[in-house]
């Protein structure tokens, strides 16, 4: 009876976090001070790097395609456009695994923070698809950056994420809420994973 409660309760927070009408859940990520040594390598983190073609990452990563084909169903509705979509998703599957992610998990924060919208901006200043905070910009990355471009986004958000994973330990709810800047609060972290039980 209890597992079975849980199971609706899980369905019902996923149903309700997919037909919610969008908005932001971006929280303000806090400006920490960085060791100058962990400074340096997420700098070089989110120094551009050329853009594999997608019929290149393709061919190279079988993986990457079955796992765009996989996808695509679920973000029709959010990106009905099949160019922009791909063009997405294979960007997500590429700098997820640069970063040591699983992409599933980087389309869960995507779904909660933006609801795939390139140009949100939430109330704190975050923005872009995973809703990056520009004093990050300021911190390791370089003026040219513009937080609105897909790769750039994805890189910076992917590349934070993973520092919060490394800082935390490996305790992805921390990481999430730390990313979010709720840390102590679970409410973000439980969003994500509803979302991240729909992109599996």
């Amino acid at each position: 009876m209890i597992r079975g409660a849980k199971r609706t309760g899980t369905f019902l927070l996923l149903f309700a976090l997919l037909s919610a009408p969008p908005t932001l859940q971006a929280g303000a990520q806090r400006y920490e001070p960085l060791a100058d040594a962990v400074r340096a390598a997420l700098a070089t983190a989110t120094q551009a790097d050329a853009p594999p073609p997608i019929a290149t990452l393709a061919a190279t990563f079988p993986e990457s395609a079955q796992w765009v084909a996989k996808q695509q169903s679920r973000v029709a509705r959010y990106l009905p456009d099949p160019t922009e979509r791909n063009e997405l998703l294979y960007t997500v599957w590429y700098e997820a695994a640069r970063a040591g992610l699983p992409p599933e998990l980087v389309l869960a924060v995507i779904h909660v923070e933006s609801r795939f919208r390139k140009y949100a901006v939430s109330t704190a200043g975050a923005r872009g698809y995973m809703q990056v905070m520009p004093f990050w910009v300021d911190l390791i990355g370089t003026p040219e950056h513009n937080l609105f471009h897909l790769r750039t986004n994805l890189r910076y958000g992917t590349v934070i994420l993973r520092h919060y994973l490394d800082i935390e330990h490996g305790n992805l709810a921390r990481a999430l809420a730390r990313y979010n800047g709720s840390l102590g609060n679970p409410t973000y972290p439980n969003l994500v994973f509803a979302a991240l039980n729909h992109y599996r």
